[in-house]
Formats: structure tokens, sequence, C-alpha cells
């Protein structure tokens, strides 16, 4: 977030503290995990608890790394992942429904339940994902995800490219066949050189800065899955910045001003009385808070304010 940056030179901070977002990464999956091919698919229980799948597509050509199925094929890579996903959900489905038909002999509540697993698992047997069920009330969407579904949970396709596509901003056929995928779910694509990114792995930050200006890029392809990742699941940063420490909060859009005052500490919600807040333009247009608060651009936000982002 460059935003930091800006405000740690502004107010002299002595610490900078980035908002965090987590990736699990895991062994590549091959047609027929489900039944022990390759890795088999045991893993798959590690990322039950993840909120969101980043799914890495293949989308460049080299006769020096073989492809398993012998040839590039974005479409095909991508229905053969999302299968082994289906599979696997339907195993937990079928686990599911089997122990709520056993209960329901005790507690005729459960029919309501039974009638959804039921239809998750209809959905699941013609090779859909779950996320595919748009028709769901909000009570049913709560208990479709608290199953932990794989093919339920929202995607982003990273199109993996060549340093040469890279450099030209990577809109080769192969990265429109996964965008054109990604459009009938209402996916995001976005675009990767994994190579190059292995390659400023290793550098410091300016000159990482300077080895993308060269390419002709203006944001890494990490920087923009991470962007992209954050905003798929709905979360924006508050900001607070002062001379001990710069801070990027991370919530949920929509959240109110006491519950925002509750990720610096809870006692900040429960006495919350008000918020003082400036937009991060604002605040960066004037040069510091107390110019901003002279030119009145320094709110008094109540318990009813909606935070925004920055």
């Amino acid at each position: 977030d460059e935003r930091l940056d800006v405000l740690t030179k502004m107010h002299e901070s002595k610490k900078t503290v980035p908002a965090v977002i987590e990736f699990v990464d895991i062994a590549g999956l091959v047609k027929g995990a489900s039944k022990g091919e390759g890795l088999g698919n045991q893993f798959l229980s590690n990322i039950r608890e993840v909120d969101a799948i980043v799914h890495v597509v293949r989308c460049f050509e080299n006769i020096d790394i073989i492809h398993v199925d012998g040839e590039i094929n974005p479409a095909r890579d991508i229905e053969t992942i999302n299968l082994e996903l289906i599979i696997s959900d339907l195993e937990l489905v079928e686990r599911r429904i089997q122990k709520t038909q056993k209960n329901l002999k005790a507690d005729k509540r459960l029919q309501k339940e039974l009638d959804l697993l039921l239809r998750v698992r209809e959905v699941l047997e013609q090779g859909l994902s779950a996320r595919t069920m748009t028709d769901l009330t909000e009570e049913e969407s709560a208990f479709v995800r608290s199953l932990t579904l794989l093919s339920y949970k929202p995607v982003i396709y990273a199109a993996n490219v060549s340093e040469e596509d890279a450099a030209e901003g990577g809109d080769n056929p192969l990265v429109q066949e996964v965008k054109a995928f990604a459009e009938t779910e209402g996916s995001e694509t976005v675009v990767i050189c994994a190579k190059l990114e292995a390659e400023m792995a290793e550098l410091e930050d300016e000159e990482k800065q300077a080895f993308l200006e060269e390419l002709g890029i203006r944001e890494s392809g990490l920087d923009k899955l991470i962007k992209a990742s954050y905003s798929l699941l709905d979360l924006i940063s508050f900001l607070t910045a002062g001379p001990p420490e710069v801070r990027a909060w991370t919530i949920k859009k929509g959240t109110k001003a006491p519950q925002a005052a509750g990720k610096i500490h809870s006692d900040f919600e429960r006495g919350f009385i008000r918020a003082e807040t400036v937009a991060y333009e604002d605040l960066v247009a004037c040069g510091g808070m107390a110019a901003a608060r002279e030119k009145g651009l320094v709110r008094s936000e109540g318990k009813d304010y909606v935070m925004k982002d920055g």
C-alpha cells in the first residue's frame, strides 16, 4: 500500500505496519487426483479453511518445461482442477447427507438442512461448482459456506505468462481463454509472470522498482494479485498515522466507526463517542493534519459513520 510510505515520511514515523494477507501454497492437482493420481488430493483439507482460492493457470509455451498433459490448454486445465475440487466436495457433502439423514429421525427440523444438501449434491453431480448456486437466500448461503466447500469459495484466476508477454501487458490468446472462462463465473483474472516475480523476490525495494521500470511494467504481478485478493474478500483499510507508527487496519466494507475503532482496541469500541477522520487524499494535499483541520477537511463522525478506504 503506497499510501503508507507517504504517511511514514510525512509523520517521520518510527514504524510502518501494512495490512496482512496470507497465501497458502499447495501442490498442483492433476487429473485423477481424487483417485490418488499424482500426489492425490488429501492435502486439499489444508485449504478448506481459506476465504478464497487463487488458481494459477499456465499461459506460456516453453519446450523446456513439460506440461503434464503434453500441451498448453488453459480452459482444459481450469476444468481439470475444478472437477477435482467438485469431486472432493461431493465426498464431503455425501458424508454430511448420511449424517443428517441419521439424525433426522430424532430431529425433524433437520429436513430443511437435508433438502439444501441434496440441492448442493445435485449441482456438484452435474460437474458444476457450488458457487454457481446464485439463487440461495442469505440463510442458505451462510449454511453452504459453513460446509467449507472448495468449489463455493470465490476464485481469482492468475494467468501465468512468459517474461516477454509480461512486458507487453500479458494479453496473449491463452490469457484471453482464461478471461473468457473467468467471466462465465463472474471471477477476476490477474496476469502474472512467476519467473519475474521469483527474480524480484531476491531484490531490495528500490532495485525492484528500477527492474519494473526497465521492463516498462507499472506494478508487479504480486502487488496486483494482493490487491485483487483484498478486494475479492470485500476488505478495505483505514489508516492511522503519527510519529510512533503508521498502520493499515483491515476491515470489511460497510464497517461502522465504533467497530473499526474496536480493531485498534476493544475499549475504543465500548467507549466510542466520535472519530476524527480525514480522507487520505485531503491530508496529503494539505501536507499535514493541522492544515487539513484549518481548511475544514477533518470531520467528526458519530456511531453510524460507515468507514471508507483510506
